[in-house]
């Protein structure tokens, strides 16, 4: 008598996905359908209108077909450097960085300065202000002839209309910050008896910082705006005169990369305070 054997198929282990690779897969798909693809389809609707357009008989601009091709050596050799003025677009987009990095970074330490000082005193909060208020609403190429006169050189006169253009934010929303302050944080200072530099650097700064990265954020971005006006009058090596420069030339598609690079970098210098501002306050910054 046989007996009949059932063999059972061999199995191979599926190896298991672990469950903190589940879960980043998942954060990332979710990040990419939230964050990324809503921008893009944007992105995707307006080029499809723009190469419409553009593609028109007698169209004022290029579609961005015709826009890459005649910008392609520039977006193909950004370093170039063939001496004097005509270098690649990086370096332009480059000197103009250094001269708001200079710019800026003054602004920052005058306006939070000025800031503690107008929110600490009343004295100096009734006689600055109104001063502050005055200034801030100066378009910043009307600096610019001062500058001119008093530097007398275009890049010195360049990193003052940066300066006076993105101090005011930082001034005022340093001060709002200051006076923000809860009393409850003075009267602990006064009990553990901490002297004026610990009282800056322990409660008011922390307590302020949600506050002055607000200003920061809205002062890089006015650093950003000034410097492409002010090259455009200056002269010399920076995204601002390249532009000009374009349209003297009649460049028109040089000047709408030089344009998608100038949002770029700026939404970037954005980003970037943004998430300073977050990692110092611990996520409690408008920023």
């Amino acid at each position: 008598m046989r007996t009949t054997e059932t063999v059972e198929p061999i199995r191979l282990p599926v190896p298991a996905v672990p469950g903190a690779l589940r879960t980043w897969s998942t954060g990332v798909a979710r990040g990419f359908m939230t964050h990324v693809l809503p921008p893009l389809l944007i992105l995707g609707v307006l080029l499809v209108v723009w190469q419409a357009l553009g593609s028109r008989p007698g169209a004022a601009l290029p579609a961005p077909s015709k826009v890459v091709q005649d910008t392609w050596d520039l977006i193909a050799h950004p370093w170039y450097d063939r001496g004097g003025n005509d270098v690649g677009i990086a370096w332009q987009l480059l000197a103009s960085l250094k001269r708001v990095a200079y710019g800026y970074a003054l602004a920052v330490v005058v306006g939070v300065s000025l800031g503690v000082l107008v929110g600490q005193s009343t004295w100096a909060l009734r006689g600055l202000d109104p001063l502050f208020q005055v200034l801030r609403t100066v378009p910043p190429l009307a600096w610019l002839p001062i500058s001119l006169a008093g530097f007398r050189d275009g890049h010195p006169s360049a990193i003052f209309v940066i300066f006076i253009t993105s101090i005011w934010p930082i001034i005022i929303n340093t001060s709002i910050g200051i006076r923000n302050i809860p009393e409850d944080y003075r009267n602990v200072a006064k009990v553990i008896r901490l002297n004026g530099l610990e009282y800056f650097a322990r409660i008011m700064l922390p307590a302020a910082a949600p506050f002055i990265f607000s200003g920061l954020r809205i002062g890089v971005g006015l650093s950003w705006l000034a410097i492409i006006a002010a090259e455009m009058l200056i002269g010399g090596v920076g995204i601002g005169f390249f532009i000009w420069d374009a349209w003297n030339s009649s460049r028109i598609s040089d000047i709408i990369l030089a344009l998608v690079y100038v949002g770029l970098v700026g939404f970037t210098l954005d980003r970037f305070v943004a998430f300073l501002g977050r990692k110092v306050t611990r996520g409690t910054s408008a920023a």
